[in-house]
Parts: C-alpha cells; structure tokens; sequence
C-alpha cells in the first residue's frame, strides 16, 4: 500500500467507497477502531453489536490484503477497556490474513 492508499483509508467507515460524499462516522453509531494491517485507520459500525460478537473479532474482506479477495482478519485485545454508547468504543488489531 503506498501512501496516497492511506490516505484515502483515514477517518472512513468500512465499506464506505473512497468517493462516498459522506465517507465518514456517524454521530449515532458505534463504531471499532482498526489498527495496523491493510485495514488500519479505517472504523468499523459495529452499533447494535453484542459484546460476545465483538469478542469473535472479523474477518473483512478488501483488495489489499495478502490475498486480493481475501480478508483481514482483526480481532479486539483481551481486557482492553470499552466504552459504550455512540463513537469509537473499542479497537480491533491486525492479526493476519486469510485467502
């Protein structure tokens, strides 16, 4: 990934296209911070999550994995604290790819 890709990943939700003229959060979700991997800096919606799916971590599919089609997997740190309600609540860590 080159730098200009970076950019472009910043401060956007997942799944959202780059040229989405509202790339960003929303005030009313909730949402997980990725961090490191092909992924990183993007925040994932994870409003309406239960606590024992946002233990399981994903699996995310996106071009710029190892695997172009595969996934990237991002998995939370065990006792790491949370917040809940509306914003970033939690972070999620890089933790390998899968075809």
């Amino acid at each position: 990934m080159n730098d200009g890709d970076e950019q472009l990943l910043r401060g956007r939700v997942y799944g959202h296209d780059h040229d989405d003229p509202n790339p960003g959060p929303l005030p009313h979700q909730t949402y997980a911070a990725l961090v490191g991997g092909p992924l990183d800096g993007l925040l994932l919606d994870i409003t309406g999550w239960r606590p024992e799916d946002i233990e399981d971590g994903v699996a995310l599919m996106t071009e710029l994995s190892r695997w172009p089609g595969g996934r990237a997997l991002y998995d939370p740190q065990p006792g790491e604290p949370r917040t809940s309600g509306p914003s970033v609540s939690c972070r999620f860590y890089y933790s390998g790819d899968t075809p």
